[in-house]
């Protein structure tokens, strides 16, 4: 069992940075795929970034990419999101989540950009 918590959110100006960061509990993190979803108001959930279980390999949506970098520390029990340049757009909640089937979700954390 993995427990997540999200943490990070804010408000900032388009262009700004945020460091969202998730903490998890359990012995399995180190061993699982870990990835970042988003919903903006009024849309569907929308998947940002996952990471494999050693940091090796990283996927991300188009919408972000160039802007925003995934990163764990398994010493840590946390995976990073790293979001530079942002936009108005990127305005939503955002939820960490892990495991092959994205079987465990955080609460998620709010992320408001301000034109």
């Amino acid at each position: 069992q993995v427990q997540l918590v999200e943490s990070g959110g804010g408000l900032v100006q388009a262009g700004g940075s945020l460091r969202l960061s998730c903490a998890a509990s359990g012995r399995t993190f180190r061993s699982i795929t870990m990835g970042w979803f988003r919903q903006p108001p009024g849309k569907e959930r929308e998947f940002v970034a996952r990471i494999n279980w050693s940091g090796s390999t990283k996927y991300y949506a188009d919408s972000v990419k160039g802007r925003f970098t995934i990163s764990r520390s398994n010493t840590k029990n946390t995976v990073y999101l790293q979001m530079n340049s942002l936009k108005p757009e990127d305005t939503a909640v955002y939820y960490c989540a892990g495991g092959d089937d994205w079987g465990y979700w955080g609460q998620g954390t709010q992320v408001t950009v301000s034109s």
